[in-house]
């Protein structure tokens, strides 16, 4: 039978602390440039102009359809042999997962925009606003309430994506967590604490995505998936 320990891990828990951080922080990053990068990409696909339109949407496609490992190695290993500096594991991982977030942001946003009904671009433009005023003071206020299910869904897959960064040598959770297993022997114990912690993490932001969910219906809000 196997003896359970989780004496060493306990002891080296600010090492798991530490990586958590790190997790958070990159998942923070990520978020903060890929939301409006997300938002520019829809704009531009949802444009009249193709010479606009059809970039944008191959970009998004690109990022949505290739494995987040195989860009997250492109961004460390080659693109620095392309521009001749140096990468950083985390600015590797903020470019790789900024830009794949931004892709699926795009099409959230895209979802968004075009379930608002078209008589209320109409109204703004009949009351004097022009195309951008009343993306930004009537069609975009109302589409992101529609979006904020979405937007956190997304969230919490990118917050598990970001385990890929260990293969980089980021400090992360994951990273944390197996430098941890080898300095103790005891990988059993080190690994379950490391799923309990991304449980509960991603657990507790589930439950405030149905919640929201809940009162977006119960306000008569449908939601953008």
């Amino acid at each position: 039978m196997y003896q359970w320990d989780f004496t060493p891990v306990l002891a080296n828990s600010g090492i798991l602390a530490a990586g958590l951080v790190n997790t958070l922080k990159l998942t923070g990053t990520a978020l903060a440039f890929g939301v409006p990068l997300g938002l520019g990409l829809a704009l531009l696909r949802l444009s009249r102009w193709r010479m606009l339109s059809l970039p944008a949407g191959f970009i998004v496609e690109f990022f949505r359809t290739t494995p987040p490992l195989v860009q997250l190695f492109w961004f460390f290993f080659a693109l620095p042999i392309l521009v001749q500096v140096e990468m950083t594991p985390f600015v590797a991982a903020a470019l790789t997962f900024s830009i794949q977030s931004a892709a699926f942001f795009a099409e959230v946003f895209r979802a968004g925009i075009v379930s608002i009904d078209r008589g209320q671009s109409d109204a703004a433009r009949a009351l004097g606003m022009t195309g951008a005023q009343s993306m930004r003071r009537v069609i975009l206020p109302q589409a992101v309430k529609r979006m904020i299910p979405a937007f956190m869904e997304r969230s919490i897959e990118l917050m598990k994506t970001t385990t890929l960064v260990a293969t980089i040598s980021y400090a992360d959770l994951l990273f944390q967590a197996n430098e941890l297993a080898q300095k103790t022997f005891r990988p059993l114990e080190v690994f379950t604490v490391t799923a309990l912690i991304y449980f509960t993490v991603i657990y507790c932001a589930s439950l405030v995505v149905h919640r929201i969910e809940r009162r977006l219906a119960v306000s008569g809000e449908t939601t953008v998936h």
